[in-house]
């Protein structure tokens, strides 16, 4: 038996030892740090500053965190919305025996291979450029004038032409999560149904639909945190860093611990800190609810 319990936790230790420093101890400075004022963010704690709630008082009535926050909402909704209906469309088209599935499934995921930086600036130069974009040529093509002349990086239209551009990058890798639920389904339950007189749509409704809702709150919690991480694209799409337009609190955060951009006069790595607390609640709030709005009935694959 001693020697099992030797041989037990020979095996455990590193796992666990990885486990305090590369996880849980980040976690645990990061929430102390939210109730100090830090001048730098690799500073001793003996340099720590003791502000209680005050940082999280202040991002409450800061209107560039408050903007930032609203931007992240936008993003998680009306992105989740156009990733999560286009994904699903997507992957119920590649399982109904189509030809070519693997090149089509590729071709889909293609954008999450490439850099995001690479990405958007692709976007940037050859989507939306007012001389030689593609949106330009294709509305100078069919006569569209107006819509031509729209200058889809101006303070109007950038965070609609920001959302796009990421949701398009976004829809391949939430398709193979839905594709792993469809694929799971038995062909036997589909036969039974169209033998029945169910057509595709009926199919979808009463077959699929029901067995992906465990698929389905894997995508909005992946969805979620991959929202709350917004931020290259933030940084692209901006002349400057506190672009109203494009600024999330991962720029914020950002600029308050590293002390970047125009609107920040002295750092505060407690303050960044208290927003990286501040997304880590509003994740397991979405998840924590998703798990109760979405029960997953005892159905059998």
């Amino acid at each position: 038996m001693n020697k099992n319990r030797k041989f037990i936790i020979g095996f455990l230790a590193p796992a666990v030892i990885m486990f305090i420093l590369v996880f849980l101890y980040p976690i645990i400075r990061t929430l102390m740090m939210s109730f100090f004022k830090i001048d730098s963010v690799t500073g001793g704690i003996e340099t720590w500053k003791f502000e209680g709630l005050s940082n999280y008082q202040a991002l409450i009535t800061t209107p560039v965190f408050q903007t930032s926050m609203w931007n992240l909402f936008r993003i998680w909704f009306f992105g989740g919305i156009i990733v999560l209906s286009f994904s699903l469309l997507l992957a119920v088209i590649l399982t109904s025996g189509i030809r070519f599935k693997k090149f089509f499934r590729a071709v889909i995921y293609l954008p999450n291979i490439v850099s995001a930086v690479a990405l958007a600036t692709m976007w940037l130069q050859y989507v939306y450029s007012s001389k030689f974009g593609l949106l330009t040529t294709f509305f100078n093509a069919i006569g569209l004038k107006s819509a031509a002349a729209t200058q889809w990086l101006d303070s109007g239209h950038k965070f609609r032409a920001l959302l796009l551009a990421y949701c398009f990058g976004m829809i391949g890798y939430h398709m193979l999560i839905w594709l792993s639920g469809i694929e799971r389904i038995s062909p036997d339950l589909f036969e039974a149904a169209h033998i029945d007189g169910a057509n595709k749509p009926q199919q979808f409704w009463y077959i699929t639909r029901p067995l992906l809702k465990g698929i389905f709150k894997t995508n909005i919690t992946m969805w979620s945190v991959t929202s709350v991480a917004f931020f290259v694209w933030s940084q692209l799409f901006s002349t400057v860093t506190a672009d109203t337009q494009t600024i999330v609190p991962m720029v914020y955060m950002y600029m308050q611990t590293f002390g970047a951009g125009n609107t920040v006069t002295e750092r505060n790595a407690g303050l960044g800190a208290a927003v990286g607390v501040i997304l880590c609640i509003c994740v397991i709030v979405i998840f924590t609810l998703t798990n109760r709005l979405i029960k997953e009935d005892d159905l059998e694959f």
